[in-house]
Formats: structure tokens, sequence, C-alpha cells
């Protein structure tokens, strides 16, 4: 019965870290969504550049 209840808890640990790295990935691509509007919205609020730039590779 020993190596079941092994078996048994590193099948729950193993089952804790993947929930754990789900959340941390959507927690990271929200932040990601935030961060993209935030830069969009600061590109509205810019002025236009009176620059033009012309860059060859």
């Amino acid at each position: 019965m020993d190596i079941m209840n092994s078996i048994a808890a590193g099948y729950g640990a193993l089952k804790n870290a993947q929930v754990e790295q789900q959340y941390s990935i959507s927690v990271q691509k929200k932040a990601m969504d935030v961060e993209e509007l935030a830069l969009q919205e600061l590109q509205e609020m810019l002025p236009p550049s009176p620059y033009n730039l012309d860059v060859r590779a």
C-alpha cells in the first residue's frame, strides 16, 4: 500500500504543478494584453512626428 500512496502523492503533485503553470501563463498573457492596450493608447496620445525617416537595410 505504501507504493500506491507514493504514486498518488506524485500524481497529485504533478497535477498541482500543471495547474500552477497554467495559472502563471494566464496571468502573463493578461499582463501582455494590458501592456499592449497601454502602448496603443500612448501612441494615440503622441503627436505625429515631423521627421520622415528612410531606413534601408
